[in-house]
């Protein structure tokens, strides 16, 4: 749909002592956020995760539409196979940070509209292109050029191919929650593409649009999605590992507080990150003081820095993979995997490639997959 350039979000962490408490933390070295032809946005914030990563960070009105989409797209694509709703929350927290800000109507109209920038090859921000316009204004607000439109970015000649009225209306509107869903999961599922496939998903993405950075960042917010939609499955966990475990879930919503958390619960953090956020006025948990609560559950007392806590119990080696991770072990993350001294965060492994984690300033606590998050550093099994 767009040739777009940008950086993909890397984040950096560092532990530090700070008032005589030590807490995971991260520290920012730059982000992405999309916008039409290479416009790069700067905004940056502290967290060894991409921003968001739950279904807690999407309007109820975008995940209902998103979900709504899904129901309806085998009407239009009976071949498509795959389609879920993070794949189209992927796409739209990468165009629009999910409509957050505007109002959403019940009947999914959002206003005020979302439009990009006009495409006429000013130069400005790598926009070399004049796109000539195509919809006389009708979609984009102007009749000189074209501007991308919606929640999902659509450009007005890429939408008049793909629409589909999703709400029983006589008009399909890039600018309703419902319809720009409906087209986005049309869009990328093609003739029929099989998305389970992760080489079809790929494909898919990069025809929305012709960047390989744009893919990668696209795809680390569908896993993200795909693991906080999943609920663990416990059936097999039982004893002290469970209890571990269950005290972990039970926060989840549980804000992010900056040296926040320890043994006995939730509490308020301290001042202040690398750039400038601080947990004084949060009640929540930080990654270490939510495993150390996790752990007391079940009679056993964590050192409180990440990166101490690696040396409790059988320690797992990064080279191993995840694969050699069991539920209710420690999980563990590093500036430079296989120096303990550098670990930054850390999670409780629940299995199937999903962690309980408290991810950054904020965000909850919450279900990531542990591939979400750079530098794998192995765990620590203390049950």
């Amino acid at each position: 749909m767009r040739n777009r350039r940008g950086r993909v979000a890397k984040w950096g962490c560092v532990v530090v002592m700070l008032l005589f408490a030590a807490v995971c933390c991260a520290a920012p070295v730059g982000n992405a956020i999309s916008a039409y032809v290479a416009l790069k946005a700067g905004a940056q914030d502290d967290g060894g995760i991409a921003e968001g990563g739950s279904a807690a960070d999407i309007p109820p009105r975008m995940l209902t539409a998103y979900k709504k989409a899904v129901q309806q797209v085998d009407k239009h694509v009976p071949k498509c196979q795959g389609m879920r709703w993070p794949v189209l929350a992927g796409i739209a927290k990468v165009e629009s940070n999910h409509a957050v800000g505007r109002n959403i109507a019940d009947t999914g109209d959002i206003r005020p509209k979302i439009y990009g920038v006009l495409l006429n090859g000013s130069g400005a921000g790598g926009n070399t292109t004049s796109f000539p316009d195509t919809d006389g204004g009708k979609w984009d607000g102007n009749s000189q050029g074209e501007r991308a439109v919606g929640p999902f970015q659509f450009l007005p000649s890429t939408w008049e191919g793909v629409w589909k009225d999703a709400g029983g209306t006589t008009v399909a509107d890039p600018h309703n929650a419902d319809d720009a869903a409906l087209g986005a999961a049309i869009y990328l599922c093609g003739n029929g593409r099989d998305l389970t496939k992760r080489a079809q998903l790929k494909a898919a993405i990069l025809q929305y649009n012709q960047s390989g950075e744009y893919v990668a960042n696209v795809l680390g917010w569908i896993d993200q999605y795909t693991a906080a939609a999943k609920d663990p499955d416990l059936k097999n966990v039982s004893g002290r590992v469970r209890t571990v475990i269950e005290a972990a879930l039970s926060q989840r919503g549980v804000p992010y507080s900056w040296g926040g958390g320890n043994a006995k619960g939730k509490s308020y953090g301290i001042c202040c990150t690398r750039s400038g956020r601080s947990g004084t006025g949060i009640k929540g948990f930080d990654c270490s003081g939510l495993t150390q609560y996790a752990y007391a559950k079940a009679g056993i007392s964590l050192p409180r820095v990440a990166a101490a806590q690696a040396g409790v119990g059988q320690r797992i080696p990064a080279s191993l993979g995840t694969l050699a991770l069991k539920p209710g072990d420690l999980v563990f993350f590093a500036t430079a995997p296989g120096r303990d001294a550098t670990i930054y965060h850390v999670g409780i492994y629940l299995g199937s490639g999903q962690m309980v984690n408290a991810p950054k300033p904020g965000t909850v606590v919450r279900l990531d997959g542990v591939n979400t998050m750079s530098g794998f550093a192995g765990g620590a099994r203390l049950l």
